[in-house]
């Protein structure tokens, strides 16, 4: 809901490239403004690309990072949106492929995390050829919510899935916890514990602003 929203009540994706594009728009005559749109989910430790079409030659499991200047996953299909009403076409299709399953606690519960980037490139109209561009990544990522096996009363495929949902957010936190520790000092940072973290490197230790909303249920048994 906070995230994607429905088509009636749409949620931060679709509100955020409202402004994005307003903005864009802008500025539009005195820069050159490129945008490309990824969207992925984790699942049980895999890399699926929600973007690609079923049938079509592109892979959509068991996708590679690719790690050098910036954290790339090969292979995602990328498409080029020209307004926040696309945008959310995109997002509701690929939510149509995200992986989900009924627990005991929660009926739609996602199976998996979803992370979607949106990559902006500006350049001045007026730039000669060997002009700097400047480049950003929003990610805008939707987390499955950690469980307690009592508590969703999963067993066989269900426990696989919550106990590799957990796998990763427990590295997300510990991440978390020794970028906070470190004091400015050089620490380890054990991003390459889990595929989520991997991913998510520059997000949450480079140059950006990250921010967090969290659901918590207030009940003893969650």
């Amino acid at each position: 809901h906070t995230i994607s929203g429905t088509d009636a009540d749409p949620g931060l994706i679709y509100l955020t490239m409202a402004d994005l594009f307003q903005k864009i728009d802008d500025r539009r005559a005195d820069e050159n403004i490129d945008i490309f749109v990824t969207f992925l989910e984790i699942y049980n430790e895999e890399i699926r690309d929600l973007l690609a079409e079923p049938g079509s030659a592109a892979p959509r499991g068991g996708l590679q990072i690719r790690e050098d200047k910036t954290v790339k996953v090969m292979g995602l299909v990328e498409l080029h949106p020209t307004s926040a009403e696309q945008i959310k076409e995109i997002v509701l299709l690929g939510n149509t492929r995200r992986t989900q399953s009924p627990t005991h606690a929660n009926e739609t519960s996602s199976r998996s995390h979803a992370v979607l980037q949106v990559h902006v490139t500006k350049s001045p109209r007026t730039a000669s050829t060997t002009e700097e561009r400047s480049m950003a990544t929003l990610s805008i990522i939707d987390l499955a919510g950690s469980e307690r096996a009592a508590a969703t009363s999963n067993m066989g495929q269900r426990m696989v899935e919550g106990a590799n949902i957990n796998k990763s957010l427990l590295a997300l936190g510990n991440c978390i916890n020794a970028l906070c520790e470190s004091g400015g000092a050089t620490r380890h940072v054990p991003y390459r514990n889990s595929k989520l973290t991997r991913l998510l490197k520059f997000s949450l230790g480079g140059n950006c602003k990250t921010v967090m909303i969290v659901c918590i249920a207030p009940a003893s048994n969650h």
